[in-house]
C-alpha cells in the first residue's frame, strides 16, 4: 500500500501572508489540527498546527488578528513522503521525526497528508500501535 492509498487528498492548505486567526478558523472549521503552508504553485513551504497557535501566538502574547503564519513559521526544509512511498515509509518517517501529520507530494507539489488518523483506519493495529508509541515516547 502507497501512501496515496491511504492519505487524505486535496488538503487545505494555508499561506504566509495569511494571519494567525484566518488560519486558526480554517482549521477549526475543517476540525483539522495543521494547515500545509504552499506558495502560489502549490510547493510546499512549511506546516502550521494548532500547537503552533497556541505556543507561538496566544502564549507568547502576539494578537492572532496582526500575526501572518510567515511570522511564525520559517521557511525550513519540511518533512515529508512522496505519494508513491510505502506506508510504512511514512510510518518510520513519523516514528523518526516524532509527527502525527505528514505532508505527502508528488515531485515538489502537495497532493495532501497522512495522519495518525489516515494509519489507524487503514493499517493493522499493530502498525497504528507501534507508531502512537514511537511517537509518544520522542522527548
Amino acid at each position: 500500500m502507497k501512501a496515496r492509498d491511504v492519505m487524505t487528498p486535496q488538503a487545505e492548505v494555508a499561506h504566509r501572508d495569511i494571519t494567525i486567526a484566518d488560519a486558526a478558523t480554517k482549521m477549526a472549521a475543517l476540525d483539522i489540527g495543521a494547515l500545509p503552508i504552499c506558495n502560489e504553485e502549490g510547493h510546499l513551504e512549511g506546516v502550521i498546527t494548532d500547537r503552533d497557535v497556541t505556543v507561538k501566538v496566544v502564549a507568547a502574547g502576539r494578537d492572532p488578528r496582526t500575526t501572518s503564519v510567515g511570522e511564525i513559521s520559517p521557511e525550513t526544509e519540511v518533512i515529508t513522503i512522496g505519494a508513491d512511498d510505502s506506508v510504512e515509509e511514512a510510518i518510520r518517517t513519523m516514528k523518526e521525526h516524532s509527527v502525527r501529520r505528514l505532508p505527502v507530494i508528488d515531485g515538489r507539489k502537495l497532493v495532501g497528508m497522512v495522519s495518525q488518523a489516515d494509519i489507524a483506519r487503514t493499517m493493522p493495529g499493530n502498525a497504528t500501535g507501534d507508531l502512537v508509541e514511537g511517537i509518544s515516547s520522542a522527548p
